[in-house]
């Protein structure tokens, strides 16, 4: 089945960097777009950053200019490279797939998560 894992998350000083790996397992048709989110405690899931099928990238306003997405179709892997850290980046970040599964009729998928903590 499909599966979304995220990893690269950890505690960084303000002003650090930090790059989020998400890797889909699983057979899949096709992978459409990829996108991260986050939520910080006692808020709203948030969007910040997607790649389209062809790859092109849109950002929340937040992470415009400071994270940047991208992916490897080959490895079926997306990444968020996160610089210039600021505490309000603190958040679970969950990475997120519509995809095109072999053996189900389902398109979204979640991954479990990382914790990305900020400190000043």
């Amino acid at each position: 089945q499909v599966q979304l894992v995220e990893s690269g998350g950890g505690t960084v000083q303000a002003g650090g960097s930090l790059r989020l790996s998400c890797r889909v397992s699983g057979s899949v048709v096709k992978i459409n777009g990829m996108d991260w989110y986050r939520q910080a405690p006692g808020n709203e899931r948030e969007f910040v950053a997607s790649s389209s099928t062809l790859g092109l990238a849109t950002y929340s306003d937040s992470a415009e200019g400071r994270f940047t997405i991208s992916r490897d179709n080959t490895k079926k892997m997306v990444y968020l490279q996160m610089n210039n850290l600021k505490p309000e980046d603190t958040a679970v970040y969950y990475c997120h797939a519509d995809i095109l599964p072999w053996d189900s009729t389902a398109r979204h998928f979640w991954g479990q998560g990382t914790q990305v903590t900020v400190s000043s």
